[in-house]
């Protein structure tokens, strides 16, 4: 399997970005700080020793694509992963739709991977064409109240066609204490429409079409016990929520909707051994780290912008903002992240970002290889449009022209550019990307000397809000 490469070319540049002598100086920390996450993390994990004693240490994402594959390996269905394979392939025959209910890392990382690996109208596709695929919704994330009677309303409207099983969907709730507000409150809704959608057989079906994601203990727990769930699979200890995608919170959506989730933890096992063997100056999680690092201190670049050329990455691309926001924008320190889509939001961001504050780093997500054949312009003899010069072309070659554009124009100002460059889009280029980023984001708030983990400032506002509702 191809790896995924770094090209930060447009960013070497001694007028308006950084220099090979100013990567060279920083390779000896970022070498140390490796050998912390990939060698000292472990055990300190495994002793329940706190790297200057500041809680928490969530470094087990690192190590945890490998266990569960071994776990598998060893114990086939038995094992989580086993756990999860079996459900996703047993349960699709008796529900048409699945409802995610979860919040932030519980819910961006499964978005990402259906949007980016799922047709883009997955489910508005009869049950047939979607593999009997369920389709999948995702709630639990906001407090928004007509788009929660929209879902409502959604999943009670039932499947396209007329079998038992489109009368049926299942909720999935993500939660690792079952405390977050907008998904404890979401789940209660959708259980209690659940529930009474299912009439006199809801006592058969409820323990099977409840599955929840969460802790080995708390509310959630408590409430899956009380319904009898058959299956419950666990957020596991030592992985923060927005580091959580490579366990159940996101695999288990991932191989309801039929993705190869073996080839996902695969890719995120191939980007580790990348990452522990090769030098700094090959290595694509250090070179990316060194770079973004050195923009930020030396040219003040505080917002950092994910320019994603494919419509599939944009959830990627917010996985990526909470990711990098929420670990690293602490202490007053930490740069912005912000996603774009292009070539749509050139019409709505470029003008800013070519001739505005000279603030920002702009990082090209770029896939090579598309899934489907390349739709030509094709020529016309209504060439009013006067596109028949373009005929020949096709859109991959329009979106190339876009992307080279682009980057010229942003040189020409002064503004620095790198790229991410995909093979394809596949779950094992994924593995590899979700994996490359997490460390990657670990590293670089080691460097910046704060902690990555935990997020004391999202807890005040949930703090805030219950104090508001009157709840201690």
């Amino acid at each position: 399997m191809s790896l995924l490469r770094f090209d930060a070319r447009g960013a070497i540049n001694a007028d308006y970005g950084i220099t090979t002598e100013q990567l060279r100086s920083l390779y000896p920390r970022l070498e140390s700080l490796r050998q912390e996450l990939v060698e000292l993390d472990p055990e300190r994990y495994a002793q329940g020793e706190l790297p200057d004693g500041q809680p928490p240490l969530d470094a087990r994402f690192y190590w945890l694509p490998q266990e569960q594959l071994e776990q598998y390996r060893r114990h086939r269905d038995a094992s989580e992963l086993g756990r999860i394979f079996g459900l996703a392939n047993t349960v699709i025959d008796d529900i048409d739709a699945i409802v995610v209910l979860g919040i932030g890392g519980s819910y961006w990382g499964a978005r990402a991977l259906m949007d980016a690996c799922c047709d883009p109208h997955h489910n508005e596709l009869r049950r047939a064409a979607r593999g009997s695929r369920p389709r999948m919704y995702f709630g639990g994330n906001n407090l928004d109240n007509d788009a929660s009677q929209a879902l409502l309303g959604r999943l009670n409207a039932g499947g396209y066609g007329d079998t038992p099983a489109e009368g049926r969907h299942a909720i999935v709730a993500v939660s690792k204490s079952g405390e977050t507000l907008e998904t404890a409150v979401a789940f209660r809704q959708f259980l209690t429409q659940l529930n009474r959608q299912l009439g006199v057989e809801a006592e058969k079906w409820l323990p099977r079409l409840v599955i929840p994601v969460t802790g080995d203990a708390g509310k959630l727990s408590e409430v899956a016990k009380a319904i009898g769930c058959e299956q419950m699979f666990s957020v596991p200890d030592g992985v923060g929520g927005r580091f959580s995608v490579l366990s159940a919170v996101g695999l288990l959506p991932a191989a309801l909707l039929g993705l190869d989730c073996m080839k996902l933890l695969e890719g995120a096992v191939a980007m580790n051994r990348h990452f522990e063997a090769a030098p700094p100056q090959e290595n694509v999680v250090l070179q990316y780290v060194a770079v973004n690092y050195l923009l930020s201190q030396t040219r003040d670049k505080a917002i950092r912008v994910l320019s994603v050329w494919s419509q599939e990455l944009e959830s990627f691309g917010r996985w990526h903002d909470q990711l990098l926001a929420e670990s690293n924008g602490k202490a007053g320190l930490g740069v912005t992240p912000l996603t774009t889509v292009n070539t749509r939001d050139l019409h709505g961001r470029h003008q800013q970002h070519q001739q505005g504050r000279n603030d920002k780093v702009f990082i090209n997500l770029i896939v090579e290889k598309h899934r489907t054949d390349p739709l030509s312009v094709g020529s016309s003899v209504l060439n009013q449009d006067s596109l028949n010069d373009l005929a020949g072309k096709d859109l991959t070659e329009i979106m190339a022209a876009a992307i080279k554009g682009t980057n010229d124009a942003l040189h020409a100002g002064g503004r620095p550019t790198t790229d991410i460059v995909l093979p394809m889009i596949d779950t094992h280029v994924l593995g590899q990307l979700f994996q490359m980023l997490m460390i990657a984001t670990v590293i670089e708030g080691r460097l910046m000397g704060v902690n990555p983990y935990g997020q004391p400032g999202v807890e005040q506002y949930k703090l805030n809000m219950s104090k508001n509702l009157g709840r201690s």
